[in-house]
């Protein structure tokens, strides 16, 4: 699972992300929070659910973590003029997790299934993790987006993309509830609850289809693919996502993680 995105179009994804942004807000609001809590936000992406998150800790520090340059200079740019020195930045790559015994919580949304490595990175959120500190997350999980998965798989298996997919193995780690549950059990957790739900999400258009999975479910498909290929291959997989019942659906699963370290 080499091919996982390191580089993101920052701006882009801001402008499209939407349901992720929906989705955390509604994670969010299950967290209780007293204000003063020291948190991670492992995988701040643009710094959109950051912001929610800093409101709700007038008395606390997030440490707002990503692995892509270019999204922390996004959530440096929206963040720092409100927030200041309650927000920090720091560059890394998940499952690593610079820091031990810090955290009172870490949050994370839309990230941890870019992750191939489930067990180190629960065993590094629990070293980072202060004794009584909390997880608090949502990936995908379970068959999340696995019919959008299969229209791309469609077009990768036709000229002239076939070629440039020859040892595709996909980017993703869906795991199931049950598979989480095991492995926060095994890095320490306790009070854990993994379940799934799902959240498909309609596009109102194929031009909003095509924004929003250039941006987000289909880059790494187009990072295998010269740019000369890139519209077209865009193209296609919205052609078939047209004839779905409804139309320019993705089916979403969203997986949700909360846990204790002891």
């Amino acid at each position: 699972m080499n091919d996982s995105p390191r580089e993101w179009n920052a701006t882009s994804y801001h402008q499209v992300s939407a349901p992720q942004t929906n989705w955390g807000q509604r994670v969010l609001g299950r967290l209780a929070l007293a204000g003063d809590e020291r948190v991670v936000d492992a995988g701040c992406g643009s710094g959109r659910l950051t912001a929610a998150l800093l409101e709700r800790l007038p008395r606390g520090h997030v440490v707002a973590l990503d692995r892509s340059w270019n999204m922390l200079m996004v959530a440096s740019t929206n963040l720092r003029p409100t927030f200041g020195e309650r927000v920090s930045f720091v560059q890394a790559a998940l499952p690593d997790v610079p820091m031990a015994r810090w955290a009172d919580v870490v949050f994370s949304t839309a990230t941890f299934h870019w992750i191939e490595d489930h067990a180190a990175l629960f065993a590094n959120i629990h070293r980072a993790l202060a004794p009584g500190g909390r997880l608090h997350a949502q990936c995908g999980g379970g068959p999340n987006l696995a019919a959008a998965h299969a229209l791309a798989d469609t077009v990768m298996a036709e000229a002239p993309f076939a070629p440039y997919f020859a040892d595709w193995t996909g980017v993703w780690q869906f795991a199931s509830a049950d598979d989480t549950a095991g492995r926060l059990a095994r890095a320490g957790f306790t009070d854990i609850d993994a379940h799934l739900e799902a959240a498909p999400t309609t596009l109102a258009s194929a031009d909003d289809y095509k924004a929003f999975v250039t941006t987000v479910i289909y880059h790494p498909h187009l990072a295998r693919l010269p740019e000369a290929l890139h519209a077209r291959f865009i193209d296609e997989v919205t052609a078939r996502a047209a004839a779905t019942d409804p139309p320019f659906t993705l089916d979403y699963w969203r997986l949700n993680i909360t846990a204790r370290r002891p």
